[in-house]
């Protein structure tokens, strides 16, 4: 069957079967990559980044910059770059029209075709990109680290990736949740973003946005799902830990918060930029090539610091023109609890605002690292309890990622032995 991603193209999945894949890297010359790399590999072999084929060209990334345009007029906001430096360029001999072997944990992963090698201002990337050349944000300085050169050109995954437990059955490849939509028979399906395990106010947004969602479709049977697509990539100290974020959204709906047939939970590899509007835009295109037909949007969407207006990340979907995005943004405010009302409820409508208890985040991880369970309004019990197990679990002790959670945590996922 055929589905139609972002810019009007078709969701291709660029993967070699096995037998042609150990022919095509023979004698290839091979690049060790990184892990936010090997990540945008995996997104763009499977479409998650339709209707980009590999990594930006020097016209792109301009493109980009200067008009949040790619090359080819389609929109995209934020640059996807291969960066190398130019002593391994020298040394390994590469050239315009080569293909690269990229490698991955000491094995191969993909073939890289260098169409252009290029050189890039970091600082103007930074500076159109983010709105700031400040090296505390953490996307400028995601930037700042890039190598002096660029490579642009197609990928083709070789050596498909396993994702581990527990994470491999939250991971669908774009064709693969469209699929899933299908069966489940959704006509429209709103989604969560997330780097966070969830407290009732989280619970309450989704709840929200299903409502705006579903409009004015039928009630007798289920048209609207939500899905929490939670991001996983490279981790800071103090963050969730992965197996927690996951886990814990996909607890509400087994513990019935959410209906079965509403709700679903699932993962995709990317490192955050907190490029704030702009990576609110691309989590946009992100989703619609996942077939999202809206995505929920709150307060801050992947800011960071005082770098963004709090409704930045709503007010860019405003400028675009019909047809530019093929998803519509759900706008929310916060849900907080209201004493006065007795419940949690949505800022938008309650009337008790100077009596309002707003979820802060320092509040919920001191309760999490306190581990004395909260009352069921800040958290449900059985994701209380599941944050506590996966600290044990999986994060030695703690919910939060630490050193040691840095090393010694199981990956996301591994590249199987391959002859070639």
């Amino acid at each position: 069957m055929t589905y139609i991603g972002h810019g009007g193209k078709e969701i291709v999945e660029r993967v070699l079967e096995p037998e042609k894949a150990a022919e095509a890297i023979k004698g290839l010359t091979p690049v060790p990559i990184r892990g936010q790399i090997a990540r945008e590999i995996i997104d763009i072999s499977y479409g998650f980044f339709t209707p980009l084929e590999g990594f930006m060209t020097r016209a792109d990334v301009e493109g980009v910059c200067n008009e949040m345009k790619l090359a080819n007029g389609v929109l995209w906001p934020i640059p996807i770059v291969f960066d190398i430096s130019t002593e391994e360029i020298n040394e390994k001999g590469i050239k315009e029209g080569d293909k690269l072997l990229l490698t991955y944990q000491d094995k191969p992963m993909a073939i890289l075709e260098v169409e252009e090698i290029f050189t890039y201002d970091k600082q103007e990337m930074a500076q159109k990109v983010y709105g700031t050349t400040e090296e505390k944000h953490p996307g400028v300085a995601r930037t700042y680290n890039y190598k002096d050169k660029f490579i642009g050109g197609k990928i083709t995954l070789v050596n498909p990736p396993k994702i581990n437990p527990p994470f491999d059955e939250f991971f669908f490849t774009p064709k693969q949740l469209r699929q899933k939509f299908a069966e489940k028979g959704w006509q429209r399906i709103v989604a969560h973003q997330t780097r966070n395990v969830p407290h009732t106010g989280h619970e309450w947004l989704m709840k929200g946005a299903w409502l705006s969602t579903h409009g004015e479709l039928p009630v007798e049977k289920t048209l609207t799902g939500v899905l929490v697509n939670a991001i996983i990539g490279e981790k800071r100290k103090g963050d969730y830990i992965d197996e927690a974020i996951v886990l814990c959204h996909d607890v509400l709906r087994k513990a019935g918060y959410f209906r079965e047939d509403v709700h679903l939970t699932s993962i995709t590899l990317w490192d955050m930029r907190y490029a704030g509007p702009k990576e609110a835009v691309f989590h946009a295109i992100l989703r619609s090539n996942l077939g999202l037909t809206h995505h929920m949007f709150g307060r801050d969407h992947a800011g960071v610091g005082t770098y963004y207006d709090p409704y930045d990340a709503h007010r860019i979907f405003d400028q675009f023109p019909e047809g530019a995005l093929n998803i519509k943004p759900v706008r929310v405010l916060a849900w907080w609890y209201c004493p006065i009302c007795g419940e949690v409820t949505y800022s938008g409508l309650c009337g008790h605002k100077e009596h309002s208890q707003n979820f802060s985040g320092t509040l919920i991880r001191s309760i999490i690292q306190d581990g004395v369970k909260p009352p069921r309004l800040i958290f449900r019990p059985e994701v209380f309890d599941l944050i506590m197990e996966c600290a044990e679990k999986y994060g030695f002790g703690s919910a939060f990622v630490t050193d040691k959670y840095l090393q010694e945590r199981n990956p996301v996922f591994s590249l199987p032995d391959m002859k070639y």
